[in-house]
C-alpha cells in the first residue's frame, strides 16, 4: 500500500490539508498526518488538529510527501530538521507535492531548480521556472496554487500514485 506523509505545522491551511488527506484516503492510500511541532497543531484559522505522529518519531518509509501551505508557512520553511529530511527525500526521486506557499520549502532546498512549478499568486519570484497553472507536474514534483485548487491537486496526486482510473472514479464521485 502506498504511504504518504502530510506534514502539518502551526498556521497550516486546513482546506488544503484536509482536502489532500480526505481524497488520498478515499483512494485507499495510507496517509499519516505528521505534526512538525508536536501532536496538536493549530491551523491558520484556529482549528486544532491531532497528528498521527510527531515529526521526530517518523521513519523514512514514505512513498510521497504532500505539503499544505497556509499563513504559517514560515513555520515550515524555518524548520531545519524538516527541510533536511525533505531535501534527502527529494534527491531520492520520490514524489513530493506542495501547494500554496509550501513550494517555497522545496525552493529553499533546491528541489525546484530547473523545474516548472506554481504557488500562491504573489510568491512566484521564489520559483526558478514559475507557471500560472492551477496544478503543475515536473518530474517527481507536483505543485498547486492554493485552497481553490486543492481538489484538482489531490486528484492529480491520486492519478500519479494509484492510477488514472481511480482518479477518474473519485472525480466523478466527488462531483469535481
Amino acid at each position: 500500500m502506498v504511504k504518504v506523509m502530510v506534514p502539518i505545522f502551526e498556521g497550516f491551511e486546513e482546506i488544503e490539508a484536509f482536502t489532500i488527506i480526505d481524497v488520498l484516503r478515499r483512494a485507499g492510500i495510507n496517509v499519516e498526518i505528521v505534526g512538525l511541532g508536536g501532536m496538536i497543531i493549530q491551523s491558520g484559522q484556529g482549528v486544532k488538529v491531532y497528528a498521527d505522529k510527531r515529526f521526530i518519531d517518523i521513519d523514512d518509509k514514505y512513498d510521497a510527501i504532500v505539503i499544505p501551505g497556509g499563513p504559517g508557512y514560515r513555520n515550515l520553511i524555518l524548520n531545519q530538521s524538516f527541510l533536511s529530511f525533505l531535501e534527502k527525500f527529494g534527491k531520492q526521486g520520490k514524489l513530493i507535492g506542495a501547494i500554496c506557499a509550501a513550494p517555497l520549502a522545496l525552493a529553499k532546498v533546491n528541489l525546484l531548480m530547473d523545474k516548472r512549478a506554481t504557488c500562491y499568486p504573489g510568491l512566484e519570484k521564489n520559483l526558478d521556472m514559475p507557471r500560472d497553472d492551477p496544478v503543475v507536474v515536473d518530474g517527481n514534483i507536483v505543485t498547486s496554487q492554493g485552497p481553490g485548487t486543492a481538489l484538482k491537486f489531490a486528484l492529480k496526486l491520486v492519478e500519479i500514485l494509484v492510477g488514472p482510473q481511480k482518479a477518474a472514479q473519485l472525480k466523478d464521485a466527488l462531483l469535481a
